[in-house]
């Protein structure tokens, strides 16, 4: 089991992988259909799009936070 310092980092790093993996599938299987270079064309955007979407997360997840506890009500 790891520390709880971790959970912030950890919780973007698999958020990003999943979203950023799902995303570039998508837009590689419209992109290109399902074409013999389908998945090497899917795992190159992913491996790209990954850290990004990750850096993405770690600065947008705590405003994020924010804008929500604004909008919802506290139990």
């Amino acid at each position: 089991m790891l520390p709880a310092r971790f959970a912030t980092p950890l919780f973007a790093l698999i958020l990003s992988g999943l979203m950023s993996f799902l995303v570039s599938g998508v837009s590689t299987l419209s992109s290109i259909g399902l074409s013999p270079v389908f998945f090497a064309s899917w795992m190159s955007a992913w491996f790209t799009a990954w850290p990004i979407a990750f850096i993405a997360v770690l600065i947008v997840a705590p405003l994020t936070r924010k804008i929500v506890a604004r909008v919802c009500k506290a139990p």
